[in-house]
């Protein structure tokens, strides 16, 4: 069957409209919809641990680990969760980590008006101020959606965008085939997603997360790499992070 030549033209554009809302709301380097980065300069030999969805019970055991092996990550903390365990998220700031903003609720933003986004982000981000006495400049959107009403959120908040270049999925996945994915992808610059829980979930199964980190950070393909907070990695400062929202 013949497509008449009229109706291309509109056909073209049409397909054009929805790769490029894809892209804004989905693609990892993405700034359509508000400012991030996704990955650091190569040619230094770093990159950056970075954990979503926390904090959880399990936590401690996460920071343990890092601490033995010396290596300093960055924790996107969810607002509930940092509500039923401020304990806990004092813990990784006092253990020299960072963190960032994961959203208040970790909702899906594509279901919210960009009113809702903007409250959720902002939530977050006073809770985490009172909490921890100061204001994070790092945030990634739950799921990684961009959508509308989060650059006002980050504009406001000075906030940056994080997102990625390696994510296992470390919440389905074995162990083995998490630290396999990482140490096969890792290179300098690498901004690596896991997470050490599960949206709201309490107490959650993050075992094959550390069990895979620790195998990450023994093999040998990696030691010539050194683990870094997402900062460090992109050498931004907050203040300039201000300045880019």
């Amino acid at each position: 069957m013949r497509v008449r030549t009229k109706y291309l033209a509109p056909l073209a554009l049409g397909l054009g409209a929805v790769a490029l809302a894809t892209y804004a709301v989905n693609g990892r380097s993405s700034t359509i919809l508000a400012p991030s980065v996704h990955r650091g300069p190569r040619e230094y030999p770093r990159y950056a641990l970075t954990f979503d969805d926390g904090p959880s019970e399990s936590t401690p055991r996460l920071l343990d680990l890092l601490d033995s092996h010396g290596v300093k990550a960055t924790f996107f903390l969810v607002g509930r969760n940092v509500q039923r365990l401020p304990h806990v998220a004092r813990a990784i700031v006092a253990r020299g980590h960072e963190v960032g903003n994961h959203g208040f609720q970790h909702p899906y933003y594509c279901l919210r008006t960009p009113r809702g986004v903007y409250d959720d982000i902002v939530s977050c981000q006073y809770l985490l101020e009172d909490v921890l006495g100061f204001s994070p400049w790092l945030f990634r959107p739950p799921f990684g959606l961009r959508w509308p009403g989060m650059a006002a959120a980050q504009r406001r908040c000075g906030l940056m965008g994080v997102q990625w270049s390696i994510m296992p999925h470390d919440w389905a996945w074995e162990a083995n085939e998490i630290a396999e994915h990482l140490v096969a992808r890792v290179r300098p610059g690498s901004i690596i997603c896991l997470h050490d829980g599960r949206e709201l979930q309490p107490n959650p199964n993050i075992r094959p997360t550390i069990t895979a980190v620790r195998a990450f950070l023994l093999h040998g393909a990696t030691r010539l790499l050194h683990g870094v907070t997402t900062s460090e990695l992109i050498g931004l400062l907050p203040t300039q992070a201000a300045a880019a929202s």
